[in-house]
């Protein structure tokens, strides 16, 4: 395992993506040195090691930065594999296709579906983007059978798209918390929701689940300052 002066990790602590590194971290049993970065403020470590996206999560091996939750994640889990640590991507090619197009589909469709909710400036507006929300979740109810060991049924390990999908639990009830939305819903995806009920329970997720408080305090700066930019886009 990887002592704390060859492992870094730079993130922020409302960052889905960087939970989503430090959950597998965690899973994998590897010991790292944690160190918060300012989202607004960015830090001259944090530029020099991703001057390209210019954001978090960036891992630090040795010296050497990994940039993006996805590369990250897979890196992890390839670096620290062998008897006794469980594997987060599954053997058999197949699976392991499966599992990374469900991951993607988080990324490229989920995440940015209740982003526009937390962005949206009318209740009309919101309830429009959660419509759109509950469409991109569900045809992922069949993920649950098809590339997560981790469901209501099935084992106890913690896998690639369950750590994919876990990461934006948290603000999934940070939504509930500010306006009332419900996102995880019983009655629509049942499957996901019995999914995110027992993964939330879990020590990887306790471990690094964000104070609300920040979470709020973080999502009042991003809509001011969509509010902003959109106020003097209309000028």
């Amino acid at each position: 395992m990887a002592g704390q002066g060859d492992l870094q990790l730079l993130g922020g602590s409302v960052s889905p993506f960087t939970l989503r590194v430090r959950m597998a971290l965690h899973v994998k049993g590897v010991s790292y040195e944690y160190l918060e970065q300012d989202l607004v403020n960015k830090s001259d470590l944090l530029l020099a090691s991703n001057p390209v996206h210019k954001k978090v999560p960036v891992l630090i091996h040795r010296g050497k930065p990994i940039c993006e939750s996805v590369a990250i994640v897979q890196y992890v889990d390839e670096v620290w594999a062998g008897a006794g640590t469980p594997s987060l991507l599954p053997a058999d090619p197949y699976d392991r296709a499966v599992a990374r197009f469900w991951a993607a589909y988080v990324d490229d469709k989920l995440f940015p579906a209740w982003l526009a909710i937390l962005r949206a400036a009318t209740e009309e507006e919101r309830a429009q983007k959660l419509a759109a929300t509950l469409a991109v979740l569900a045809p992922m109810e069949e993920a649950f059978s098809s590339c997560s060991a981790f469901s209501s049924s099935g084992g106890d390990s913690i896998e690639y798209f369950d750590l994919a999908l876990g990461c934006q639990l948290f603000w999934l009830d940070a939504l509930r918390e500010m306006f009332g939305v419900r996102v995880i819903d019983e009655g629509r995806t049942p499957r996901f929701a019995a999914w995110a009920e027992r993964f939330l329970e879990t020590e990887a997720a306790k471990t690094v689940k964000p104070p609300m408080s920040s979470m709020l305090e973080f999502a009042g700066l991003l809509r001011a300052r969509w509010a902003a930019a959109d106020a003097a886009a209309a000028k």
